[in-house]
Parts: C-alpha cells; sequence; structure tokens
C-alpha cells in the first residue's frame, strides 16, 4: 500500500510535534492515525516505514533501533521514530 500525498509522513511529523523534544514514537502510531478507527493500520505498516526512511532520508527525522540509529529500509523488528537533534 503506497502513501498517496505523503499522508504517512505528515502524521508521522504531527505525532512527532504534540510530543517533547526527544520523544519518540512508532511507525504503528503513524499507520493507525492514517487508517482510523476502521482502517487496517497493519496493511499500512510497509507505508509507514518507507514514509519514515523518506523523513530520515532528508533529515526530518531519525530511526532508531535499541537507541542507535538504523536505517528502517535494513533493520529488522521494532524501531521508533524520533525528532532529528537540531543545533540552535
Amino acid at each position: 500500500m503506497s502513501d498517496p500525498g505523503g499522508q504517512l509522513e505528515a502524521a508521522i511529523l504531527a505525532l512527532l510535534a504534540r510530543r517533547a523534544p526527544q520523544a519518540t514514537i512508532c511507525p504503528s502510531e503513524a499507520a493507525r492515525a492514517v487508517a482510523g478507527d476502521d482502517g487496517d493500520w497493519r496493511a499500512r505498516m510497509p507505508a509507514a516505514r518507507d514514509a519514515a526512511a523518506r523523513l530520515a532520508d532528508a533529515g526530518e527525522i531519525r530511526v532508531l533501533q535499541g537507541g542507535a540509529t538504523v536505517d528502517v529500509r535494513t533493520a529488522r523488528g521494532p524501531v521508533r521514530l524520533g525528532r532529528e537533534p537540531r543545533e540552535d
């Protein structure tokens, strides 16, 4: 299932914006947000990971597994998404 219109990317960014700067989310949270109450969020998980990869490539977020930054395309198992630290 693709992500037409970047809905999953927008959901990832919106969910992170509502959290503390150091907080992370699970890609399933974005999949659930896009699927809605009656939708099949599990079918959206590959697209959610793809959206996370695009955002990570753009430097918008980082993908973590066990506290270390990983490439979501090759990571196996659960990952977390967090904001990319900004230097102010």
